[in-house]
């Protein structure tokens, strides 16, 4: 099943406290993670920043918003136990908890105050779902507006790459290879690329730094998708240069056809279409420059050790 979200994981959290003991926070997500089936991949699966997963992450926010709603407290470090005001909610047998019905709450009216006023990231509200507020945490919100900044990039990107010279494409190749450590220097990569034709470029590069292996590249600016038979003659370049290893870089797609072919030969054919592309770009930082930098902390645990 899919990762829940943070409000349909407050229900089961508060009942876990139900016996009215201390829990430990990493004891909930284990149990919460086996309530709802998930699968390993799914446990493993990382917040965009690669900070935390995010099934642990949505727990996190649970927890915290049913402790400003009074429901749960935190008699020690890494502990939650549940409070009268939540044994009370749990006498009602509410069918879902969620941002709605935390807002009865006046502690947790103030908390959402304070975070306004400090101008702290508010999820958006969605009428979808018939609640007032969305299921996404502070960083689903953060992840999600990150992911389209990056697709509205990468499409203006490619947009760029497409319309440039035949000239300049080779640099960009060129930068983008360094870049990414391979080619040696620029000025070796410089002198190993630089066959141009037929809109695009050909040449043999360095693996590595050291030269201990060679990549033959082949890249095309082109607009109609490259098919099998581009990728046929680009293996048979390869055993023409006794070489086994290669990269093929468009600005379009590749066919079916084409992908299927390079899994079943023995030679090794990476496939990098304009998608990719731009997606290495901004990774490289090739021609994207900076705008800001948002820098997301946590409390450090063991500061407080003893405390």
């Amino acid at each position: 099943m899919a990762i829940p979200d943070y409000q349909t994981l407050m229900l089961p959290l508060l009942r876990l406290a139900t016996d009215s003991r201390e829990h430990r926070y990493r004891d909930a997500v284990e149990q919460l993670a086996s309530e709802f089936r998930l699968t390993d991949a799914e446990r493993a699966e990382l917040l965009p920043s690669g900070t935390a997963p995010i099934f642990d992450n949505r727990v996190g926010w649970a927890r915290t918003y049913l402790k400003q709603a009074g429901l749960l407290s935190s008699p020690k470090r890494g502990m939650f136990q549940i409070t009268e005001a939540g044994r009370a909610l749990l006498d009602t047998k509410p069918a879902r908890i969620n941002i709605a019905l935390l807002e009865q709450y006046p502690t947790f009216v103030a908390f959402k105050a304070r975070r306004k006023d400090k101008g702290d990231l508010e999820p958006k509200p969605k009428v979808a779902s018939g609640e007032a507020a969305s299921d996404e945490t502070p960083e689903d919100a953060l992840a999600e507006a990150y992911k389209t900044l990056r697709r509205n990039l990468e499409s203006e990107l490619l947009d760029q790459v497409r319309s440039a010279s035949p000239a300049f494409f080779e640099r960009l190749v060129i930068d983008l290879l360094v870049g990414m450590g391979y080619g040696g220097s620029r000025q070796d990569a410089g002198r190993a690329i630089g066959r141009s034709g037929d809109e695009g470029i050909d040449g043999i590069i360095k693996e590595d730094k050291l030269g201990l292996d060679a990549i033959y590249v082949q890249a095309k600016r082109w607009e109609a998708t490259v098919g099998r038979p581009d990728i046929q003659k680009f293996a048979g370049a390869l055993q023409g240069q006794r070489a086994n290893k290669g990269v093929f870089i468009t600005t379009s797609t590749f066919s079916r056809d084409a992908e299927e072919y390079v899994n079943a030969i023995n030679s090794k054919i990476i496939l990098i279409d304009g998608e990719r592309l731009a997606g290495l770009m901004i990774d490289h930082n090739v021609g994207v420059a900076p705008v800001g930098v948002y820098e997301l902390k946590r409390v450090d645990s063991d500061y407080f050790e003893g405390a």
